[in-house]
């Protein structure tokens, strides 16, 4: 299983920092689009369809929304005058709003979740609501004032990547160490509050850094480490989000195209909460 881990994530990490770095914005619309769809049929699994079919159908439903959003709002107008498109700018609105409510379904979970246990219609149209808005959210950092510097954009992305991550290592580490209070035992037994708090711990680190190298107004550092924050605590989110949708759905993993890892979404749940939200964020306060 080690091997495996190793063997993917030697594959991926490369593929994946290029593809961030070096594809023209375009190109990169098209692999993020296909990465929500690979996402979409494993969403299937945890929205309790069965039937190959049904999850191909939903499928091509999330890579058909993520191309239209590309050809109604192409590379060039995503930002003009520094101003996100409209449309862009609503979906990541009525995302940061969706996992608002993610949070409450989280908090009160198992109670109050009957209506939605037992429709896979609105299990697949929260599947909408949290693919859709990643995809924006990635094209949108990624876009950032690429006229100006081609890499901006993509050390947007990397900033994200890396409070997430490094969010992750503390909270293992010290939630091994130091965890006794769960955060949300019905939802995922495993993760307690010790360990979310190493998680923001360890992040402020990347936040610091990302502060200094983008040489922040001293007014703005309370802004910068606010936002930062937040995009940690619901990346955290992300994570429980998908572990509540994988228990009702009685499975562990979200898929097994990744060997050693389960499924994409298994890899990017916390993504799914932390791109949206601080993409918002950004185009709102930052840009």
């Amino acid at each position: 299983m080690l091997k495996q881990r190793i063997i993917t994530a030697l594959v991926l990490a490369p593929a994946a920092i290029l593809a961030i770095l070096f594809l023209s914005v375009d190109a990169f619309q098209l692999v993020v689009a296909i990465v929500m769809g690979l996402g979409a049929y494993e969403w299937g699994n945890m929205s309790g369809l069965i039937q190959r079919r049904m999850k191909l159908v939903f499928t091509i439903i999330i890579s058909a929304i993520c191309v239209g959003l590309s050809l109604w709002v192409p590379a060039s107008q995503i930002w003009q005058q520094g101003q996100l498109h409209d449309v862009f700018f609503w979906i990541l609105a009525l995302a940061s709003l969706w996992w608002a409510y993610s949070l409450i379904m989280v908090i009160i979970y198992p109670k109050a979740s009957g209506f939605w246990q037992q429709s896979h219609l609105i299990r697949n149209l929260f599947g909408v609501f949290t693919l859709v808005p990643t995809y924006v959210a990635i094209v949108t950092l990624r876009s950032s004032l690429f006229d100006v510097d081609s890499f901006y954009g993509a050390s947007l992305i990397f900033y994200v990547l890396g409070i997430v991550w490094a969010a992750d290592v503390g909270a293992f580490f010290v939630g091994v160490k130091f965890g006794r209070t769960k955060l949300r035992p019905n939802v995922s037994p495993g993760k307690t509050y010790e360990g979310f708090a190493g998680g923001v711990a360890a992040s402020l680190a990347i936040i610091a850094f990302a502060a200094l190298h983008y040489q922040v107004e001293a007014k703005a550092i309370t802004l910068h480490i606010a936002i930062g924050v937040v995009t940690v605590a619901v990346s955290a989110l992300g994570d429980l989000n998908e572990s509540m949708f994988k228990r009702c759905a009685g499975i562990k993993d979200s898929g097994r195209i990744l060997p050693g890892h389960g499924g994409i979404l298994d890899r990017i749940d916390s993504l799914t909460a932390a791109f949206p939200v601080f993409t918002f964020c950004y185009v709102v306060w930052m840009a």
